[in-house]
């Protein structure tokens, strides 16, 4: 059974996590801080890093500069994006390929050596992100923006389709970046591409689409207990975004305990707190007593409580899976630190 080792102190790995297969133990390369992939003996006098365009990673990257440069210049130019849907689709675009550009100019020239970040944790976790918001964009954009033919014609409508399946391609060349990355046996890596790590950028996503159904007519403040699962999801979202934070800027050591120990720690009492909420909200929702276990004749579409509370109920259950997964990858790592 696969197994994660503890190992010897190396010079020049930082935050780094060190894997071992079947085999045993195999021996850590000495290699330069930073970079998503393997770990590279430095070339001297070279400025500028051809890899970083012409690996696996690199043609990625590439791919998600063209697509996304392809799938917002289709929308603004004839596509539309006037709905609010639309604007969000739209951001999310621009967004991920202003952060991808920089992420390939750092690359390519060695800048990001200079970043005080812990540059691999950076590029995995924006990856991770990435894929998520551009699966979302890539679902919402076709679902909200009509597809039907004006009497001028049917080009803004294929644009429209142009752009949407641009927006697919996209989220798949951010999902290729997150498979060529993620952590492998035999290999010293970054915490936030271990399982533990994509999860904690999931787990995020998704209490953030809790909170949307929240603030969007949920009447979460109705009874003492859904406001209990509302102090639950802002908690685990918050420590969550903070060992994403800590990770990303390199500052684990500051911690009092070992790493490693608080992300255990937290993602249990977590489980156990996703726990009481999946029990808490639906009964106090969709329960005849609290709520009601059908969804009201008269509810309008797009502004229906009971709808925000059954999103809110799935995605809590949601939630609480990729927690108890976190716990049990969490256990199968440990940190390598800096001496």
């Amino acid at each position: 059974m696969r197994q994660l080792l503890l190992s010897h102190p190396v010079p020049g790995v930082w935050g780094r996590w060190w894997y071992s297969g079947s085999g045993g133990p195999r021996p850590i390369t000495k290699g330069t801080r930073g970079g998503s992939g393997p770990m590279m003996e430095s070339s001297g006098g070279t400025h500028l890093n051809t890899s970083a365009v012409t690996s696996k990673v690199g043609i990625a990257r590439m791919l998600q500069a063209a697509f996304g440069c392809a799938t917002f210049s289709l929308v603004a130019h004839r596509g539309g994006f006037n709905v609010a849907y639309g604007t969000f689709c739209m951001s999310v675009w621009c967004f991920c390929f202003a952060i991808t550009i920089f992420i390939i100019i750092c690359e390519f020239t060695l800048f990001h050596r200079c970043l005080t970040i812990s540059w691999g944790n950076f590029t995995a976790a924006f990856a991770m992100l990435a894929t998520l918001m551009s699966l979302t964009a890539a679902v919402i954009y076709p679902l909200y923006i009509p597809f039907s033919c004006h009497s001028s014609g049917c080009e803004v409508r294929d644009f429209r389709i142009s752009a949407s399946v641009f927006a697919g391609l996209l989220f798949f060349a951010y999902a290729m970046e997150v498979f060529f990355t993620r952590a492998k046996p035999g290999q010293v890596t970054n915490y936030m591409a271990t399982v533990s790590g994509l999860l904690k950028i999931v787990q995020a996503f998704v209490a953030c689409i809790i909170f949307g159904a929240l603030v969007n007519g949920s009447q979460y403040n109705k009874y003492a207990a859904t406001q209990w699962c509302v102090a639950v999801y802002s908690f685990c979202f918050a420590v969550t975004v903070v060992v994403v934070v800590l990770s990303v800027t390199g500052r684990t050591a500051m911690m009092k305990c070992p790493f490693e120990r608080f992300v255990v720690i937290y993602t249990f009492l977590a489980v156990l707190m996703y726990v009481s909420a999946a029990v808490i909200w639906p009964v106090f929702c969709f329960d005849r007593k609290y709520g009601s276990p059908h969804r009201p004749y008269q509810c309008s579409r797009g502004s229906c409580p009971w709808d925000s509370q059954v999103v809110i109920a799935v995605f809590t259950y949601i939630n609480l899976v990729l927690y108890i997964v976190d716990l049990a990858y969490s256990q199968r790592i440990r940190f390598v630190s800096h001496p």
